[in-house]
């Protein structure tokens, strides 16, 4: 069986990665391959390969961009102690650094294909533990070849990387609850430690997934493992803080912003608490919402209601079995409501350069248990689901390649064609996109919250009240 496993998961791999190195070359915005902030992430890589040093100075004052972008690109921070640091962070183009070094941005693109591809085979793990095949390989599938997916997967962003690192942390986590290792232990903490370098708004979901980490360690025999993991995350957080405090002039890259801008582009409670819509935005928006682009994350929310419904009834208690499903979903569930928070409430804007799903790339991956747990009580809705997002990204494919298409601009209407004004909009909008986040979120509330029992009541008295 083990063996079995492995090879799916390696032709999981294999498949998934020459998909996604097939992306190489699509064009965001009329001819340009590199939009937004990836130029950036590029040029730093490039300045540490060549300079040792991620200053831009020299690179601006040359147009070095030119070899990476067609286009005039400008600063993104001010000069910081006589040095133009970016408020991207280093992180990032350290990881990239060697695959630039080795063949410039298309060997990045390559390797972060690769990347994408463990992203969902430790995912693919990740699901088998809540559900067996085929529905754990099937989620894992139609996740992998879903829209958002391959946009990102070659994408020169931290999103789909930090991913990957959260997937396997969560897994070698949940193995620890049953089996403490020194290798598991080190291997999870170093992972959850890599997430600051990252980005910084990767802290929240790293402090959660430790905490409970150093919990199950803690509570074991092997406290000593704990308090080590702890120090792991604790040197990388100090370190992370000193270099940055020496490099952007604060504990964070985004010291060296502009002047006027802000970590989270708020500068009141009040305008923090204004984009609570995005909770729903982020899911259902025309444009930029991940369900409008791929429907199978709707099994996601249906897979974690079959879980909450499980709980709620105490079947645990007569299926053991099932509490390992319950801890792994519930601790996918908190992982993910941790990087919703931050993208609703602390990331400057959910519409932007880039293709929808931006922010909550880092944790589609632990969508895939949940989406896993839907398709084994749902299949035929699963697969419906499922197929929509396939032609969609068919759809996208050949209009980006083939076509006048592009990732950023010009993206085609696919899979909906014109039903796809069904869907709400909430850009530029006043009122309406806080009336229909209230109605979703109430709606979602009423189906978790009302137990089960009152809906079969209910569709036996409607049952009884109509006519034979």
């Amino acid at each position: 069986m083990r063996r079995t496993t492995l090879r799916r998961a390696a032709a999981l791999w294999l498949l998934l990665f020459g998909i996604y190195a097939a992306t190489i070359g699509l064009d965001a915005y009329g001819s340009t391959d590199y939009p937004g902030d990836e130029p950036h992430f590029l040029l730093t890589a490039k300045s540490i390969v060549e300079d040792g040093s991620a200053d831009l100075v020299d690179e601006f004052r040359t147009r070095d961009y030119e070899d990476i972008s067609g286009a005039d690109l400008q600063p993104h921070g001010a000069l910081t102690k006589g040095q133009l640091n970016e408020p991207h962070g280093v992180g990032f183009p350290l990881l990239i650094a060697p695959a630039y070094a080795m063949g410039g941005p298309v060997a990045v693109e390559v390797f972060l294909a690769a990347i994408a591809a463990l992203a969902i085979v430790a995912a693919y793990a990740l699901a088998l533990r809540v559900a067996p095949d085929p529905w754990a390989i099937g989620a894992a599938i139609l996740a992998g070849l879903s829209p958002p997916m391959l946009a990102w997967s070659t994408a020169v962003q931290p999103a789909v990387a930090a991913g990957a690192a959260l997937a396997g942390a969560l897994l070698l986590a949940l193995r620890l609850s049953e089996r403490q290792t020194r290798a598991g232990a080190l291997g999870c903490f170093l992972l959850l430690g890599m997430l600051p370098w990252l980005s910084a708004r990767y802290i929240v979901p790293m402090v959660l997934l430790a905490a409970f980490t150093a919990r199950i360690l803690w509570t074991r025999p092997r406290r000593m493992l704990a308090v080590g993991g702890v120090e792991i995350i604790g040197f990388s957080l100090a370190f992370y803080g000193g270099l940055n405090n020496g490099l952007f002039g604060g504990l964070t890259p985004y010291a060296a912003q502009l002047p006027g801008e802000t970590i989270t582009g708020a500068h009141s409670f009040s305008e923090h608490i204004d984009r609570s819509y995005r909770f729903v935005a982020l899911w259902i928006d025309r444009e930029y919402g991940l369900l409008r682009w791929a429907p199978l994350f709707a099994m996601a929310w249906i897979g974690l209601w079959f879980v909450w419904r499980e709980w709620r009834a105490g079947l645990a208690r007569v299926i053991p079995e099932l509490r390992t499903e319950e801890l792994a979903a519930a601790l996918c569930a908190s992982v993910i409501a941790a990087q919703l928070v931050v993208a609703t409430f602390f990331t400057p804007t959910m519409f932007g350069f880039w293709f929808p799903g931006r922010h909550l790339m880092p944790v589609l991956p632990l969508m895939v248990p949940l989406v896993a747990i839907g398709l084994r009580h749902m299949p035929r809705l699963g697969a419906v689901l499922g197929s929509i997002g396939l032609i969609a990204s068919v759809w996208l494919y050949v209009d980006v390649r083939w076509g006048d298409g592009g990732l950023i601009v010009g993206r085609p209407n696919a899979p909906w064609g014109p039903l796809e004004v069904a869907w709400p909009s909430f850009q530029g909008q006043d009122v309406v996109p806080y009336v229909v986040a209230a109605v979703v979120a109430v709606v979602v509330a009423i189906v978790f919250f009302v137990d089960a029992r009152v809906w079969q009541r209910l569709l036996r008295r409607e049952r009884a009240a109509s006519p034979v």
